[in-house]
């Protein structure tokens, strides 16, 4: 199993997306309580732009319990899944999750800021984003007004006259 499940992450790498979603796809109807296989066939399907399809091999994956840096990626691919298809509140939830258990990753919280977006939650969105863009940024340019950026990110509706 675990030859092959390196070869359909290989072929994946490889650009013949196609051909490893087959294998995994064989995988997991040959071993339907790996969670590993169903979170490495999700991810196929996002790679193949098939999301909808992607769904249920993410939540399975989830539901059977993955490692953490498994779940972490998991976490983030069905919460972007989720807000490709429209699905803006379980994005939002699934995001929520994802931050609460993984705290430090900044590409959760920036795909969360684009569900946010979605949900005409702008506010939000916005200061989210902005926090992180000064927490990873090293653009000297933009460091150099880290107290301005962080001061107006939760005030941009304000007006000062």
């Amino acid at each position: 199993m675990h030859k092959e499940l390196e070869r359909a992450i290989n072929l994946r790498n490889e650009g013949k997306k196609e051909e490893s979603n087959d294998l995994l796809l064989k995988l997991v109807k040959a071993f339907p309580a790996d969670a590993t296989i169903h979170y490495q066939c999700a991810w196929s399907y996002d790679v193949i732009g098939e999301e909808s399809k992607a769904v249920p091999y993410y939540e399975k994956a989830i539901e059977l319990g993955l490692s953490q840096d498994e779940l972490e990626g998991a976490l983030l691919g069905l919460g972007s899944t989720y807000r490709t298809l429209g699905e803006y509140e379980k994005s939002k939830q699934v995001f929520i999750k994802g931050i609460e258990l993984f705290p430090s990753n900044k590409a959760i919280q920036i795909f969360y800021s684009m569900t946010l977006y979605n949900l005409k939650e702008y506010q939000s969105a916005m200061d989210l984003l902005l926090k992180c863009l000064i927490e990873t940024t090293r653009d000297d340019e933009i460091l150099s007004y880290q107290k301005a950026i962080l001061f107006y990110a939760d005030k941009l509706n304000d007006v000062w006259k």
